[in-house]
């Protein structure tokens, strides 16, 4: 989905950053052209310093995603959440870090979750990376508790693990 996404773009590289930094932050574009989140909008100029591009670009960009039916659905239905991952230890919270062997590899999550499940850790949320935006894409699972060290072990026992962090 996401190549079909930049091939739209793929003539014009500073506008695939533009929707690249959209997307990843979950930003809707209104009717208007303005970006927004819920009913805040976010100015033009303030994605262009984060995109490292002209405010013109932005604007451009929201012009184009406005006017095809496929850009206009997503970026007007995307959303973004609340990561618990930097306020878990705050709430006294656990968070497990997973690094995958591979990224694509199906079950990942299942496989990492059942291990959590044994030792009745309750998961209050996983948040994947997408393997297509990040070279280096991880899960990360917040838990109700905070996470034992022994859990480590299971965990980098799995086919699909790389490495484990926990805090």
């Amino acid at each position: 989905m996401w190549s079909i996404l930049l091939k739209k773009f793929e003539k014009h590289p500073a506008q695939q950053k533009v929707l690249r930094l959209l997307f990843e932050r979950g930003f809707q574009v209104n009717d208007e052209g303005k970006v927004i989140s819920g009913a805040i909008e976010v100015a033009h100029t303030q994605l262009a310093k984060e995109a490292g591009v002209d405010r013109r670009v932005v604007d451009s960009t929201t012009e184009a995603i406005l006017s095809d039916d496929t850009l206009r659905n997503i970026f007007q239905n995307v959303r973004s959440i609340p990561f618990l991952r930097d306020v878990a230890p705050l709430l006294d919270l656990g968070v497990i870090i997973i690094t995958p062997d591979d990224a694509v590899h199906k079950g990942i999550i299942s496989e990492v979750s059942t291990v959590i499940a044994r030792h009745n850790i309750s998961i209050r949320q996983a948040v994947s990376d997408d393997p297509f935006f990040t070279t280096e894409p991880r899960l990360t699972i917040i838990t109700d508790t905070k996470v034992p060290g022994s859990i480590v072990e299971e965990l980098l026992a799995l086919e699909s693990v790389r490495g484990v962090s926990i805090y």
